[in-house]
This record gives C-alpha cells, structure tokens and sequence, in this order.
C-alpha cells in the first residue's frame, strides 16, 4: 500500500455480533460523533501518521487521542493490509493509558487473527 492510500475503516465485531465502539458513538452527542469522526477519517486518509493525533501503545496497536470540549477520548485501533480495524475506545481519566484498555484491545486482535485464519 503506497503512502497515499485510503484504508478502509471496520469495527471489531464480537462473536456475537456486537461493534462496541459503534454502540459507545451512537450514544454520544453530534458535536463529540462530529470530532471523533474527523479524526478518525485524518487517520483513513492519511496513514501511516505520528504524534500528536496518533501514538504507537504496541506493536500493530496505536491509539488516535481526539480532545473532545471537557475531556480526552481515546480510540485503539489496528491495521490489517488496507483496514483500519477500530478495537476499543475510552475517554482518558489519567496521564498514562490504562493497561486492561490496551489488553483488551490486545485481545480483539487475537481474536481478529483466528478470524481472519479461519
């Protein structure tokens, strides 16, 4: 993928059927949907990006810090070839990012590898 390509955005789904950070959005306010959206399209449109909008937590997992009006959210996410796979998201209570925020997000992409096996 050259440098100028758009990904594509997904949201991790859940052997349910659930898109969690799909459900977190449908129930925010327009304004903080309209943010987290336009940040989220910077990274589709112009990945591969760096600090301060995107900050690498692990390998294959990065995180876009969107600063909302009263509060900082965070939305983790990873690539898998030309897909931007949205993983989890939170709104930030403390400087440094939660470890059980990172191992889920770590989890769901476990979880996408044996999908994508199968």
């Amino acid at each position: 993928m050259d440098t100028y390509s758009k990904l594509h955005v997904s949201f991790f789904r859940t052997d349910s059927g659930r898109e969690p950070v799909r459900e977190w959005l449908k129930d925010l306010d327009a304004e903080t949907k309209k943010t987290i959206g336009e940040d989220i399209k910077t990274v589709q449109y112009g990945w591969p990006l760096g600090m301060p909008l995107v900050r690498e937590l692990d390998t294959n997992l990065w995180e876009i810090r969107i600063h909302l009006r009263q509060r900082i959210a965070r939305i983790l996410f990873t690539v898998v070839g030309d897909i931007l796979v949205i993983l989890h998201d939170f709104i930030k209570k403390s400087q440094k990012t939660p470890s059980g925020d990172i191992k889920l997000a770590k989890d769901r992409i476990k979880n996408l590898r044996v999908k994508n096996e199968t």
